[in-house]
C-alpha cells in the first residue's frame, strides 16, 4: 500500500470516529473502545476503496449496519 493511500485510509477512520460520536451522542473512548472491539478501522481500511467514493454519511449508516450484524445494540447509540 502506498503512503498516500494509507494516510487518506487513516483520515477516513478519523472523520468516522468523529462522526459516529457526534450522530450517535456517545463520547470519542466509547467510539473508539466498539470499534477496536468489533474491527471497524480494519473494515473501513478493506472497504475504503468502495468508502472513498461515497459520502462520510452513507459509509457511516453502512458501519452501523455492520455492527448491528454483529450484535451492537441500540443501547451503544446506533440508532440507524
Amino acid at each position: 500500500m502506498i503512503l498516500k493511500e494509507r494516510q487518506q485510509i487513516i483520515y477516513m477512520q478519523a472523520r468516522l470516529l468523529r462522526l459516529a460520536s457526534e450522530e450517535w451522542h456517545r463520547s470519542i473512548d466509547r467510539i473508539t473502545e466498539l470499534f477496536v472491539k468489533y474491527n471497524v478501522l480494519q473494515y473501513i481500511e478493506e472497504c475504503f476503496g468502495i468508502f472513498h467514493v461515497e459520502g462520510d454519511e452513507a459509509v457511516l449508516e453502512d458501519i452501523a449496519v455492520y455492527l448491528k450484524n454483529r450484535g451492537v445494540t441500540n443501547d451503544t447509540g446506533i440508532n440507524r
